[in-house]
């Protein structure tokens, strides 16, 4: 029977092992997701000064909440940005999994997490808990900086060596740009009458708030590591 000197010595090197190991993933994501912050505020301060020029009423600001979440209002569309507080790995048929750089090293396959969700605006604004929101795009780091990016449209191929990308300013804005254009470029749908013409007094006084029906179109998350079976 093992001792109890021995059942602690092994909690030990687990928590230098494992806990460790994921603290430091940890610590790498909270930095790059201030490093996002203060990017994602230059370049809305950026649009904003070409905005006004055109149509001083689209607003485009920067929403600090806390250290965890910051919102990027343009135009019609928020963008959120949160950072997860949990560190992640995948299973080994996860295709990140395989390269030789995360198989090299065992603390390279622990991931910190920063989500990127759509909303409309007026979702927001009016707290319709009803309306969609997408997941755009989820940036994968471990501790030494190296990510990758699963999302729509060119979110889902141009952020995909997880060897070669490192975080860098370049990197974050062309991540912040892609998902401001992506946000954007995707269309508000209005349902079909057939599928609104029936409702319920519940129904009605849930949307005395302004209504927001519709979903966007163009959206499609492509998992460039989807597990196959």
């Amino acid at each position: 029977m093992q001792s109890q000197e021995e059942a602690l010595e092994q909690i030990f090197e687990k928590l230098k092992t494992k806990a460790c190991v994921k603290q430091n993933a940890f610590r790498a994501v909270q930095e790059v997701f201030k490093k996002l912050k203060s990017e994602a505020e230059t370049i809305t301060t950026q649009l904003k000064d070409k905005i006004v020029k055109v149509d001083k009423s689209i607003d485009v600001k920067l929403i600090k909440k806390n250290e965890y979440e910051f919102q990027l209002k343009a135009g019609s569309d928020m963008l959120i940005f949160t950072l997860a507080t949990n560190v992640v790995t995948f299973n080994d048929e996860y295709e990140v999994m395989k390269s030789d750089y995360i198989k090299e090293k065992a603390e390279r396959k622990y991931f910190g997490q920063i989500m990127v969700y759509n909303f409309l605006a007026d979702t927001i604004k009016y707290n319709r808990l009803d309306d969609p929101g997408y997941l755009i795009a989820r940036l994968i780091v471990n501790c030494e900086k190296h990510f990758f990016v699963e999302g729509t449209q060119q979110l889902s191929f141009l952020f995909t060596d997880i060897v070669n990308n490192v975080i860098s300013d370049d990197w974050l804005k062309l991540l912040i740009e892609k998902c401001i254009f992506t946000a954007i470029d995707m269309d508000l749908m209005g349902s079909s009458y057939p599928e609104i013409r029936n409702t319920n007094l519940k129904q009605k006084m849930k949307n005395e708030k302004p209504m927001g029906n519709g979903k966007k179109v163009g959206f499609q998350m492509d998992y460039m590591n989807e597990i196959k079976g």
